[in-house]
């Protein structure tokens, strides 16, 4: 499992700048970047609207104390990074009050309410809440008391600042369940609205009976969104996958509002500019949508490709828009929405595959990512991570997954559709999934009197197009484990042959190391000693899940996997599941550092670093970067590490030195 760090002079550039960005946080590991990835939802402070909250899909809250210019780490909900963290309410009366509505990825009919007293220092799941997918949240402008909520199996309220909660939806009415928006009347807060998967309800009675809402409206319609006018609650706007629906009777008819085309038919949040109540902003699947006619006429503000999931609106000066996105991070507009800006300083969101230092400028760094399409592929540093740039051009939106640098200098891009190539000083990438595969078959032919076997070779030629979880690039050799078997290339990846190795398609992993070839899929290993000519399969338990192999130059090879590392000293012969001060599973990656003839592993239950000096007979802790970690690389005696959620993360100069500092290795 190859982590691509190889510049330890890009490290040295990184820890000087950062000695003066982070003497206040000493201790704390930096993120570096890039900057941007997905944002669930805003909310501001209403006595300090300078003061933001931003919340993701993986438990994590950021804050900004900047009115969105800038971002940082503000708190971590859940023990896991599963939650979804859709809707924050802040008390407008005591704004340390703050409320968080979660439901999880990973169980989606789980979920929390979060309150925090302290302004965010200290938080509680609200016990009567505790384990329900809660999908919608709001606090009554007219009380801050009352707090409802929706959840899958219901409607509930809680009268009292969130200590309890009572369930309001009636169990005679089973159809009020699976609920994804709540509003309640400004001035009346036992006036509810709740929009379901299919269609919208509504109790003036606090819950005690309900009706459902759905003149107007196209039946089985989803309602994701519901806003009820702030100065005439008699104003009711409700988004549906149909289309976006207002009335003008508090919900006893609605109309379709005209001007958004079909195509945009999913509008996740409705906001209504409450310094101008006519101004209202839909943001969609397909863009942000903007009416200042109180609906009767809508223009797309932005380009297509953004989606948006939450809209604040600055309540001093309402030409101030920040917007929470997929992929795009949070963008920012300054003149009602006409243009908008990337505003990510700080707030970094990215699924990092693979860090690359540049073998030839100890300050360029590049970086692979996964999810974020055209958002996302890969990003370049020239100043040691301090500034990013996307250098995607040519990758179509494709997630990468490997990155690897040949001695000509270029890029070599494993994607979830194939290799991609970019030379050095191009601006583009370009495929190189040229795969042609030689097959030689004899036949026996009488010549006079004797029979004699003619070799015949056939070309089969095809384009490799599958995913390319790994790259390994060796003198002589580049060879790349894809989902449809292993491939190697001898003139640069110009052309490649291979396929299944052993039947065996859906490769993660390869390394080389003379005439020793190790690949992986997800359950085996499988070896070759005479450089890919015939392979066995190792003698692994069955029940592993593989998440990478790596050999090292005395030809050990280590085996990360969700149950653990194994360790084989013998050509795969024999294994040694490692323990002795090892996590005994959910190892996520192994590394072999070459200058200080070092092990690394990280594991995804925590962020220490774990480092062996013995080839894997004994670990220790090395530091707790706080962060889970994907990968992680030694440079210069300071670590550098790949997560899955927050970008490229590195170890402070204040912090202590691993065991290998000093050794003063140098490429």
């Amino acid at each position: 499992m190859q982590s691509g760090f190889n510049s330890r002079k890009w490290l040295i550039t990184v820890i000087m700048m950062l000695s003066f960005t982070t003497a206040a946080g000493a201790g704390q590991w930096a993120v570096l970047g890039p900057d941007g990835g997905d944002v669930r939802s805003l909310s501001y402070d209403p006595q300090n609207p300078d003061r933001i909250f931003l919340g993701t899909s993986t438990g994590e809250l950021f804050s900004s104390n900047d009115n969105g210019h800038s971002w940082s780490r503000f708190a971590h909900l859940g023990e896991g990074d599963d939650l979804v963290l859709d809707h924050i309410a802040v008390d407008p009366q005591n704004p340390k009050t703050i409320f968080v509505a979660a439901w999880s990825v990973d169980n989606q009919q789980s979920g929390d309410v979060f309150r925090s007293r302290d302004g965010g220092k200290s938080w509680e799941a609200l016990p009567d809440m505790h384990g329900k997918s809660i999908r919608a949240l709001a606090m009554a402008a007219s009380d801050s008391r009352v707090l409802v909520a929706g959840a899958l199996d219901g409607a509930y309220r809680s009268l009292d600042g969130g200590n309890t909660w009572q369930r309001i939806s009636s169990s005679r009415q089973a159809e009020i369940k699976n609920i994804e928006s709540i509003a309640v009347d400004p001035r009346d807060p036992n006036v509810v609205y709740a929009g379901t998967w299919h269609l919208a309800w509504k109790t003036e009675d606090g819950g005690a009976n309900w009706r459902q809402i759905n003149k107007g409206m196209i039946d089985d319609s989803d309602v994701f969104s519901i806003i009820v006018d702030s100065s005439n609650p008699s104003v009711v706007f409700a988004s549906a996958c149909s289309g976006i629906y207002k009335s003008e009777n508090a919900g006893e008819v609605f109309h379709k509002i005209q001007g958004i085309p079909f195509s945009a038919r999913r509008t996740r949040v409705l906001k209504q500019d409450s310094a101008n109540p006519a101004v209202v902003y839909a943001g969609t699947t397909e863009g942000l949508w903007k009416t200042t006619d109180s609906g009767t006429s809508w223009k797309r503000v932005t380009g297509a490709e953004i989606v948006v999931n939450d809209v604040l609106i600055d309540p001093r000066n309402s030409r101030r828009a920040l917007l929470a996105t997929d992929r795009g991070g949070v963008l920012a507009s300054d003149d009602g929405a006409e243009t908008f800006l990337a505003s990510n300083h700080g707030y970094t969101h990215r699924y990092v595959t693979s860090i690359l230092a540049d073998k030839n400028d100890p300050n360029t760094v590049f970086v692979g990512v996964l999810n974020d399409r055209e958002w996302g592929g890969v990003f370049a540093s020239q100043d040691g991570g301090q500034h990013w740039s996307q250098k995607s051009e040519g990758l179509g939106g494709r997630d990468v997954f490997t990155l690897q640098q040949a001695s000509s200098g270029a890029l070599v891009a494993g994607t979830n559709r194939g290799i991609f190539l970019l030379e050095p000083n191009s601006g583009a990438w370009h495929p190189i999934n040229n795969v042609v595969n030689e097959k030689v078959s004899f036949r026996s032919l009488t010549k006079g009197k004797k029979r004699v076997s003619v070799a015949r070779k056939s070309v089969t030629r095809s384009v490799l197009n599958a995913r390319v979880d790994d790259i390994e690039i060796v003198p002589g050799r580049w060879l790349a484990a894809t989902s449809a078997g292993l491939f190697i290339s001898s003139n640069d990846g110009r052309s490649w042959s291979g396929g299944p190795v052993l039947g065996k398609q859906e490769l993660v992993s390869v390394q080389a190391s003379g005439n020793l070839l190790v690949a992986a899929t997800r359950i085996l290993v499988l070896l070759s000693t005479d450089s890919g000519t015939s392979w066995t399969q190792a003698a692994l338990p069955s029940y592993l899940t593989i998440r990478g192999v790596t050999l090292t130059p005395e030809g050990q090879i280590l085996v990360a996997a969700r149950e653990g590392a194994y360790r084989s000293a013998d050509s795969g012969g024999t294994w040694e599941h490692m323990l002795h001060g090892l996590p005994d599973k959910n190892i996520s990656s192994i590394s072999y550092d070459a200058g200080s003839r070092l092990l690394l592993a990280t594991s995804t239950a925590t962020g220490v670093v774990f480092e062996s000096q013995d080839g894997g007979l004994s670990w220790h802790r090395g530091p707790d970067a706080g962060y889970s970690l994907r990968h992680i690389g030694l440079l210069h005696g300071r670590f550098v590490a790949a997560t899955p959620f927050d970008g490229v993360i590195v170890q402070p100069e204040s912090e202590p030195q691993s065991a290998a500092a000093g050794s003063g290795a140098t490429n």
